[in-house]
């Protein structure tokens, strides 16, 4: 009985505009923040490296394709590619500008600002093409990152296996280390940073569905001849939405490089990581923040939690590769039922979810 929306009274236009309305889901903000910023940094490093950290990078890319895809109606499959040209150019921010004029968050930012620029660039066709055309032309982009970086070594740092390590300093975001005598390098202080920076920007993403941008991205989504008969600038739009798109791909990127493996490697952005984040979108649920972050974590979590089930219930009989194979048919049993039962995805269950609790006990 306690979530309800008695009481809840709208006596102005800024209780009117709140994102939150309900007391119930305020508090539960509330100790979810708390929990986020308190306890999890003290964790093991295990769960932070293999679990949370990769989590928050790639759901992160993940709400990126869905302001593009869910929200504006425009198709990608060169999410990967805009996440290593942010990743690369963090990198280079780092590690050619002085150390007193650069440090990490802001090399994150202006490097998802280039991933951004660069998404405008090959979301040009979509001034004249969409579905699956567009589809294509993303594609292209994806394949022309990998290829320029492989031709122009000095973005490598003149690494010819690809790989680069990163320097120590490039953790010790503003100083921190020498000052205060924490270790920069250790999973707790690069989990902070990449929770932080993913909270301000999923705070961003839902204001922006609520703004006049928004409302104009999912005119176009829904019908971008009539977007443009009344008066919304619909090449401009869908622009707008590349660049934000990519700019959240391109911090990503960083936080998957800087925050999780330790080295930038341009193997971990081929074509695979795209179809993967889309997965993630059209299983979380297109159109909805809390999806792509639900989404992200069911897509991530499940092979890993079914693997060590496999390996928990029968010690070792079957072969891990045997394990793994029959956890990916599994997975993806498991992904068709669920769009079948709820094409919406997990963010249509958890909207229902919440519905009948409003509604409990009555069936109606």
């Amino acid at each position: 009985m306690i979530y309800r929306e008695t009481g809840n009274f709208v006596t102005n236009y800024l209780k009117d505009r709140q994102i939150i309305n309900l007391s119930f889901d305020k508090y539960f903000l509330i100790v979810f923040l708390l929990i986020m910023l308190f306890y999890v940094p003290t964790m093991s490093e295990y769960a932070l490296s293999a679990h949370i950290i990769p989590i928050l990078a790639v759901g992160l890319a993940t709400l990126g394709l869905n302001i593009l895809t869910g929200l504006t109606g425009q198709l990608s499959l060169g999410t990967a590619g805009f996440m290593s040209v942010g990743a690369f150019a963090t990198y280079n921010l780092l590690l050619r500008l002085p150390e007193d004029l650069m440090s990490l968050p802001f090399a994150l930012l202006i490097g998802g600002i280039f991933s951004g620029l660069v998404g405008v660039i090959f979301g040009l066709p979509a001034a004249k093409i969409k579905g699956f055309y567009l589809l294509v032309s993303t594609l292209a982009a994806q394949y022309f990152v990998w290829w320029f970086f492989n031709s122009y070594a000095w973005f490598l740092n003149y690494e010819s296996s690809g790989v680069v390590a990163l320097p120590p300093r490039m953790y010790d975001y503003w100083g921190l280390g020498s000052f205060l005598g924490i270790d920069m390098q250790g999973y707790g202080p690069r989990y902070v940073l990449a929770f932080l920076i993913c909270l301000g920007l999923t705070y961003f993403a839902f204001n922006l569905m609520r703004s006049n941008t928004g409302r104009s991205f999912m005119s176009v989504r829904d019908r971008d001849i009539a977007a443009g008969v009344i008066g919304i600038p619909v090449v401009k739009t869908k622009m707008l939405a590349f660049f934000i798109s990519c700019f959240y791909c391109g911090v990503a990127g960083g936080l998957y490089c800087f925050a999780y493996i330790g080295n930038v490697d341009l193997m971990i952005f081929e074509i695979d990581r795209s179809f993967t984040i889309l997965f993630m979108v059209i299983i979380g649920g297109l159109g909805s923040i809390t999806g792509s972050w639900l989404g992200a974590i069911f897509v991530y979590e499940f092979p890993i939690i079914f693997t060590w089930l496999g390996d928990s219930l029968f010690g070792g009989a079957f072969d891990t590769a045997v394990v793994e194979n029959v956890s990916n048919m599994i997975y993806g049993v498991f992904i068709i039922a669920l769009l079948i039962r709820e094409p919406g995805g997990f963010a249509a269950l958890w909207e229902n979810t919440k519905q009948k609790l409003r509604m409990w006990p009555y069936p109606h």
